[in-house]
């Protein structure tokens, strides 16, 4: 009687892990978000931009989230990468003199949620083309434009 439940345990558990293989095996959805992960920034490349995500890190693509919902509209689109590094499409209704302290008040909001480093905001324009890059420098307190 005890041979044949522990027969029964052994079985199961063989059983239990080969259903665990295949379907960890058959579940390919789950490996290319991993390696889309681990894969350098994506920003500077031959990128559609439909390829684009919110966020490399929870933690990123919880920040681009809320960067676009509270935009009213200002802000089209947003990833960060790496945890330093943010992207924003603007709309149409942004005017060029306005584009500069936008990006001065997201890179004061960045370093807010990913502080002690060196974070850079990069603005594109409605068209997807870069329009200003914002750097700043942790320890100088600083923002440089370019």
């Amino acid at each position: 009687m005890i041979l044949l439940q522990q027969s029964r345990k052994i079985l199961t558990t063989i059983v239990l892990i080969l259903v665990l293989t295949i379907t960890t095996a058959c579940g390919g959805g789950n490996v290319s978000q991993v390696d889309r992960t681990t894969n350098p920034s994506v920003v500077g490349r031959d990128v559609t931009y439909s390829e684009l995500e919110r966020g490399n890190s929870p933690s990123g693509q919880s920040f681009g989230n809320w960067v676009v919902q509270t935009s009213q509209g200002l802000i089209q689109d947003a990833y960060v990468r790496d945890n330093n590094k943010l992207g924003v499409v603007i709309s149409p209704q942004v005017r060029p003199n306005e584009v500069k302290p936008l990006a001065k008040s997201l890179v004061q909001g960045f370093k807010k949620n990913f502080p002690n480093q060196d974070v850079q905001v990069l603005m594109y324009g409605p068209d997807k083309k870069l329009i200003l890059t914002a750097n700043y420098d942790n320890q100088s307190n600083q923002i440089k434009y370019s």
